[in-house]
Formats: structure tokens, C-alpha cells, sequence
């Protein structure tokens, strides 16, 4: 559990905000990653404080850039950085800690902004509130063009669910779902194709087209019969 800079009380897990004096503090990047503010080639606007954000590189392979606002901590990540920070933070996960991952997932983040629409900082269209690996708990706000923004205080959930096992959780349930998936698409044009006149009897015979079925025959042997 991280703590307030101002005062040192204990700082909860779905807050950045310290419950006993009030100051925000920096706990999605502090200790994470050492960084270095630099020159915005072009300003971008907080869609939560409408101010403009810092440009900070993380220096993470390289330069690494993103866009923080220095009021609310939120953070703007361009398509893939997210994915891209989680990967070089997060190592070595070995297993899925399931006690972990349903503390997380029972834990009610403290949404001061309660459900809103906010804008992209780019292209200021109106961004989508997707759930972040399907079960993180983190609702992320997603431009599919540019990128996405997390408010202050998701990055270390986000970060606690990955190290918790819950990305590769997902991606075994993900797995598990396409092979399931796939076994049905094979049965289903397996059942066609039989049905249909071809494939395979059941003693692995070659149905023909143009193989009678069995009640043409039957037909064929009672007019026989009847002439």
C-alpha cells in the first residue's frame, strides 16, 4: 500500500487521493518508472481539467512518451504505449493468483467522476468506456484513432492485476474459447456436409451425390413390388 507524500497516512488501492489530508498524490508512476518531463511537439488539453498536460518520457527501449496531467494524474497513452508499459513493468508472471484477482475484482474503485463521456485529446471525439482486459475492473475511456486515457490511480490497479496473473488469465479463457469455438465450426460443417449428400457414412464410406438414400430405395422395392 502506497502512502500520501504530504502526510504519510496509508493510501487505499482504489484512490490517489489521501482520505486524511486531501492531497493527490503520484502513486500510477512513483517507484514504477523514472522519468524526465520534455517539450510537447504539439499541446494537448486534459479532458477531465481541461489544462494542458505535461509530455514525460519514460524512456522505456528508447524514447517513450506520454501526456499527464499534472492536476488529476490522468495519463494519455497513444495506441499500444499502455500495452507496451505493462509489458516492460510486469515480469515473470508465473501463475494466476486467484485470491489476488477476486480481491481486485470486489474492490469498487473511487470514481470521483463518476460514469461520463470524455474527449480525446487529439482529435476531440467523444472516446468509449471499454473494461480493460475484458474482467480488470479498470474502465478505461479508448479514440479508437489515438489512444486511450486512464485516470489517476487505474495504472497501479491495472499493474496489480497483471502482476495478480489476471492478463493471463484472460488470455487462457480467450484461448479456451476459440478452440471451443472452432471445435464447434468443425461439427457443424461436418454435420452439413453429410446431410448435404457427401462426406463420410457412419463406417467411413464415401457418400456420393448421387448415392440413392434410403427412402428411395425403399420407394423403388414397394413399386417393384406393386406392379
Amino acid at each position: 500500500m502506497a502512502n500520501c507524500k504530504n502526510c504519510s497516512a496509508p493510501i487505499p488501492a482504489d484512490t490517489i487521493v489521501c482520505s486524511y489530508c486531501g492531497t493527490r498524490n503520484d502513486t500510477d508512476l512513483s517507484g514504477i518508472h523514472e522519468y524526465t518531463e520534455v517539450a510537447p511537439e504539439k499541446e494537448r488539453i486534459c479532458p477531465r481539467c481541461e489544462k494542458a498536460m505535461k509530455t514525460i518520457d519514460l524512456k522505456i527501449g528508447g524514447t517513450f512518451l506520454i501526456e499527464r496531467c499534472e492536476k488529476c494524474m490522468g495519463m494519455f497513452f497513444d495506441a499500444g504505449e499502455l500495452e507496451a508499459l505493462i509489458k516492460a513493468t510486469v515480469k515473470n508472471v508465473g501463475h494466476v493468483n486467484h485470491k489476488k484477482l477476486k480481491e481486485l475484482y470486489a474492490l469498487q474503485r473511487h470514481d470521483e467522476y463518476g460514469i461520463s463521456y470524455i474527449k480525446c485529446p487529439v482529435c476531440e471525439t467523444v472516446m468509449n468506456r471499454v473494461n480493460f482486459g475484458q474482467r480488470s475492473g479498470v474502465i478505461i475511456d479508448r479514440c479508437p484513432d489515438h489512444g486511450l486515457w486512464l485516470d489517476g490511480g487505474e495504472l497501479r490497479h491495472l499493474l496489480e492485476w497483471v502482476k495478480a496473473g489476471g492478463q493471463m488469465y484472460n488470455d487462457q479463457r480467450e484461448a479456451m474459447k476459440r478452440k471451443m469455438d472452432a471445435r464447434e465450426d468443425i461439427k457443424v460443417r461436418r454435420a452439413t456436409t453429410v446431410h448435404g449428400g457427401g462426406g463420410f457414412d457412419t463406417y467411413g464410406s464415401t457418400l456420393r451425390h448421387s448415392d440413392p438414400d434410403l427412402f428411395t430405395m425403399v420407394g423403388r422395392v414397394i413399386r417393384w413390388l406393386v406392379r
